[in-house]
């Protein structure tokens, strides 16, 4: 009676369990297909507006640089590419890409621009930089400055500290001893940045600057001072604008494919595998689910190329399942119980998804380090989706399976599709 009693009561938290589950994640996949408006006063976007598009996508502008200098370093190209950056992207609130192509070029990649103008004026500016006392007179220049940041001092209030080199250092000295008490004006390209007070002689070569209202705009403001001039001379050699029609036309297409074959993966697992399809099919949808969410959080630039990536690992989601079934189906034809048969089958199913996963997020890693532009789109929506589909495989899966097998779901071998003597 009391097992009775126990089997009755684990059937019936299963059940409960199972039903939660299906809620949390059709609301999970709800809120990410269209969102949610007003939820306690808060707007919760869906994936489409939340994940950030390539250029590909949304359309906007492309532009190589090349280098006109011979024999450069890696640190000046990496240091040229930090500094376009900043001219770009002072902010820090648009989603462009910067990336390296051979030995002496760059390629800028700004989405939802479309002013070829602005864009060219902005990568050809001299960014020259200018310390000017209220004589007129230049004190420093963009050469003399070593690093500029910005973070909130023992009052939570925003400043930034400047680094002068050696040379920057005496100049400075000099100019806060002329001009004690007074204001020295910042300048760049001549437009003026801020204007602090003098409170002391500066010998040190190191310097704060306050007023900012936020830490935001004293972080803006460090970093112009910071990209100063640009260490090489730039030349446009490619320019191309894309527009939005390949977007609009691209990403709908793109998704209506992929959820056609998501769509077609979960049919085939229901009818083949019946009820270990059902629970691989709910764990799917979570696995799609987390992955977007992924994107959005960690700020991912969805591309075509992306997008393959993606659909890629969906697949190899499935494919973990197909493993993970098969084994569980060759331990019941010998006889085991449902119960063993599943730990079994994941056990021996474990060293083969790990095998052919880290082979390709290695694949993924070298992708990443060597390519540029969308194949390194591929690589990263590539990774992401591998890590997590072996998470959704390993303990999703089997959470799942778990909770079919005690509330009677999964309670006989036909279940499986295996048939016994």
């Amino acid at each position: 009676m009391r097992n009775s009693r126990n089997s009755k009561s684990n059937k019936s938290k299963s059940t409960v369990m199972f039903i939660l589950v299906l809620l949390i994640v059709g609301a999970l996949a709800y809120t990410g297909a269209f969102g949610i408006n007003n939820i306690f006063g808060y707007r919760v976007k869906s994936f489409e507006q939340a994940i950030n598009k390539g250029l590909d996508l949304q359309g906007g502008i492309s532009v190589l640089e090349e280098l006109q200098a011979e024999n450069i370093d890696n640190e000046t190209i990496e240091r040229t590419k930090e500094l376009l950056s900043m001219r770009i992207n002072p902010e820090g609130v648009k989603e462009i890409s910067i990336t390296r192509e051979g030995s002496n070029r760059i390629r800028i990649e700004i989405p939802g621009e479309f002013d070829a103008k602005k864009v060219l004026e902005t990568i050809g500016k001299t960014g020259k930089l200018e310390f000017k006392g209220p004589d007129g007179k230049v004190i420093l220049t963009g050469k003399d400055i070593k690093n500029a940041k910005a973070y909130l001092d023992e009052m939570s209030k925003p400043t930034i500290s400047l680094d002068l080199n050696q040379e920057g250092t005496g100049k400075f000295a000099e100019g806060t001893q002329k001009f004690l008490g007074k204001e020295i004006g910042i300048y760049m390209d001549g437009d003026l940045l801020t204007n602090p007070t003098v409170q002391s002689v500066i010998t040190n070569g190191k310097a704060t600057i306050t007023g900012s209202s936020s830490l935001e705009e004293a972080n803006r403001k460090a970093n112009i001072i910071k990209s100063g001039a640009l260490p090489v001379t730039l030349e446009a050699v490619e320019f191309k604008t894309v527009g939005a029609t390949l977007g609009a036309n691209a990403l709908p297409l793109s998704m209506k494919a992929g959820a056609m074959g998501i769509g077609l993966v979960l049919l085939f697992m229901l009818i083949y595998y019946r009820g270990p399809g059902i629970m691989a099919s709910i764990a799917l949808v979570f696995y799609v689910v987390i992955v977007l969410l992924a994107f959005s959080v960690t700020g991912v630039t969805l591309t075509l190329s992306g997008i393959a990536g993606f659909l890629l690992t969906v697949g190899m989601a499935v494919d973990a399942n197909v493993l993970i079934f098969e084994r569980i189906k060759e331990e019941m034809k010998i006889g085991k119980t449902i119960k063993n048969a599943t730990e079994t089958g994941f056990n021996r199913a474990l060293s083969s998804i790990l095998d052919s996963n880290i082979t390709t997020i290695i694949a993924g890693i070298v992708l990443y380090s060597l390519g540029s532009g969308s194949v390194k789109g591929f690589a990263l929506t590539l990774m992401i989706g591998i890590v997590l589909s072996i998470f959704t495989a390993l303990t999703v899966t089997k959470f799942l399976l778990k909770l079919g097998t005690e509330m009677g779901l999964l309670s006989d071998a036909s279940h499986f599709g295996v048939k016994r003597g």
